[in-house]
């Protein structure tokens, strides 16, 4: 097949040198969807024929020529400045509507030579073979003697100059220094990059006027080089700023931005590096990593699932950090930090059965479906609210919490960030994972206390409740149809009880999610220290209860905002349902424990042995899914945002697999006193 293609390529004398180059391209593509590039047998079939590499070699010459690669190298693979949404746009209005090829830009020739489908096999590519493909051309031994490779390499020293000034630009954004005040001092180090970028390229223009073929270049990239390892560690260090006091989804995206830029600049470096030192199969490997890189960001450029991927991904990073450092204050590590929390789970379980009345209440007042709705969502919104003033605590709105913090101490784990891509590219999977075991030891005993002390008094609390308002009224809270509506509803046989307990899983880690963004714009928008400075308040309150306040507001924010939402999604759900003409609603475990006991007293317990075993097994199976899919949520997007893969994940689940056989006791209760 491929030789057929050849074949084509070498005789049709009336095709265009682009549609020439397509049909090369063609050769390369996978014979099967989803099947390896064909480009190892490519290479066998020039090798047999001298003139087909010729003729290519000529073609791929004379477009390097007559088409500039500045815009190429220096722009395909980076975000632009334009922002996300405006980007969004562009890449949606050119894959409906096409661009075209105005014949200058060597940019506009990839494009019209790949297809949105070659990213896969270009990124399964060895890139040892593209190496021998550059160098079965002779493109490396052409610098500088051919009139087109030298237009690439102008352009390539071009290209150079233009990510220098980016670079030197973006690490003067307001954002950037109002994180990192020095930047604005000479110490910037990527000001001093764009400096050394500058001269570099102007040392090996200088030392090439007077080269020869055979002659060394005196270029040397070491100093070029650090200051690349000195920006990315300001990139981080302005990341863990971010981290305490808040990021915007625009500062985020332009870390991103300078990071792409950084690893061009490096890219195009090593290639100067390696020219100038005369080393052609080096040279080569430069080239053949700068292609593939270039070749994917040109085949997606118009593509929108993976580059809003990658940027929720950074958003979801700044949020799940937040919410990982609320996830501390719900993992316990001491016996007395077990107890208290045992004490405040038997509190919220106190508080969600008088929610849990309110709820029947209200559904017995024959309200309007919108106001029934409203008032559904502000009784769990202002009940969780007041469970937290109170300090108590909910065992199902911690999975969302406890997983960011998890996923932070992974994120922890990895390497830290190396100085080149090459070195990242080699880098480590995982350090020792011990203190992450230990983490998620306490974090599962930890919870396990919570849903003791949940359900442990929600239903005796709940029978308390049912019991005086029988001795008081005379009459049961509920009635005997309604009790068994409400049985019905969270009975384990029932195919929707664990579907609806799914739906209230998702709805505890959007809230999880929520939280964490309250608490980063807490603390990027600097909300206490502006609530602070309101004089009228000061008078008011006075000035040490308003700074009270306000330290509170710093850090119990997040926390109460999750809270708020949280009771809207529950109590919403149902309306939504409703709404939109679907079976909607939401099973909550400790709200259905209490719903549990108040049909037990209304009905005076007389009820089937197998009707008691299937409701109570239903609130506890709604338990584990809540909890199971509201910690499964929350986990996989902090691991993804934080860059943790598929066997980097399998590891850590052997490893907690031994670790289970090993320390039992550890994932059940808490440590001995010593």
């Amino acid at each position: 097949m491929q030789k057929q293609f050849l074949a084509q390529f070498n005789t049709d004398t009336a095709l265009s040198p682009i549609t020439k180059l397509s049909v090369f391209f063609a050769a390369l593509r996978p014979l099967q969807r989803d099947g390896q590039t064909q480009l190892p047998f490519v290479i066998t079939a020039l090798k047999e024929q001298p003139e087909l590499v010729s003729t290519l070699r000529a073609l791929l010459l004379d477009c390097f020529k007559q088409r500039h690669a500045v815009l190429l190298f220096a722009t395909a693979g980076i975000y632009p400045a334009t922002g996300v949404f405006a980007e969004s746009w562009r890449r949606l209005s050119h894959k409906l509507l096409p661009e075209a090829d105005e014949g200058t830009q060597l940019k506009d020739a990839l494009r019209e030579l790949l297809q949105p489908s070659d990213a896969d096999w270009l990124v399964n590519s060895e890139a040892q073979d593209w190496q021998e493909l550059i160098i079965l051309l002779g493109l490396t031994t052409d610098f500088p003697e051919h009139a087109g490779t030298r237009t690439l390499l102008a352009d390539i020293l071009e290209a150079l100059r233009v990510v220098a000034h980016r670079i030197a630009a973006a690490g003067l954004e307001p954002e950037m220094l109002r994180l990192d005040p020095s930047l604005e001092n000479h110490a910037s180090p990527f000001l001093g990059l764009c400096e050394e970028a500058l001269a570099l390229a102007q040392a090996f223009e200088h030392s090439a006027q007077t080269a020869t073929r055979q002659t060394r270049l005196v270029v040397d990239i070491k100093h070029l080089e650090v200051l690349i390892a000195q920006a990315r560690l300001t990139i981080e260090r302005v990341r863990r700023r971010a981290g305490q006091q808040g990021a915007s989804f625009h500062l985020t995206f332009r870390l991103r931005r300078l990071q792409q830029h950084l690893d061009r600049l490096e890219r195009l470096a090593g290639f100067i590096h390696t020219f100038s030192a005369r080393d052609d199969e080096a040279c080569a490997a430069q080239l053949a990593i700068l292609w593939q890189e270039l070749a994917v960001a040109e085949a997606t450029q118009n593509t929108l699932r993976p580059f809003w991927k990658q940027n929720a991904e950074l958003v979801a990073l700044r949020v799940t950090e937040n919410a990982g450092r609320s996830g501390e204050h719900y993992i316990t590590e001491t016996r007395h930090d077990y107890f208290a929390m045992l004490k405040a789970a038997a509190g919220g379980g106190c508080a969600v059965a008088l929610i849990a009345a309110i709820k029947i209440n209200i559904s017995m007042r024959g309200l309007a479906p919108l106001a029934e709705v409203l008032a559904n969502c502000l009784n769990y919104g202002l009940g969780f609210v007041l469970i937290h003033l109170l300090h108590f605590s909910v065992a199902t709105k911690q999975p969302a919490m406890t997983a960011n913090a998890i996923a932070a101490v992974v994120g922890e784990m990895q390497t830290s960030t190396p100085t080149s891509a090459n070195a990242r590219d080699k880098a480590g999977k995982h350090k020792d994972v011990t203190p992450l075991l230990n983490l998620i030891a306490r974090t599962v005993r930890t919870q396990l206390a919570a849903i003791i002390g949940n359900i442990g008094l929600a239903i005796p609390v709940a029978f308390l409740i049912a019991w005086l308002i029988l001795s008081t009224t005379g009459s049961h809270f509920i009635s005997a149809s309604k009790a068994q509506h409400l049985l019905g509803d969270i009975d384990l046989l029932k195919l929707s009880t664990l579907v609806y307990a799914g739906v209230a899983g998702v709805c505890l880690f959007l809230a999880g999610l929520i939280a964490g963004y309250y608490d980063n714009l807490c603390s990027y928008s600097r909300i206490p220290e502006r609530l602070y400075r309101l004089q009228w308040a000061q008078r008011l309150f006075g000035s040490s209860r308003w700074s009270s306040f306000t330290d509170y507001i710093r850090n119990n924010l997040g926390v109460l905002a999750g809270n708020f939402f949280l009771g809207f999604l529950l109590g919403g759900a149902a309306g939504l349902g409703t709404l939109l003409g679907v079976p909607l609603d939401v099973r909550h475990t400790t709200l259905s424990s209490a719903m549990w006991a108040y049909s037990l007293f209304a009905l005076d317990f007389h009820l089937s042995w197998q009707v008691f075993v299937s409701t109570m097994l239903g609130f506890l199976a709604i338990g584990i899914v809540n909890l199971g899919v509201s910690f499964y949520l929350a986990l996989a997007v902090a691991l993804r945002a934080r860059g943790v893969d598929l066997s980097q994940r399998l590891q850590i689940g052997k490893a907690l697999g031994r670790h289970l056989i090993a320390y039992p006791r550890t994932f059940f209760l808490p440590p001995k006193k010593n």
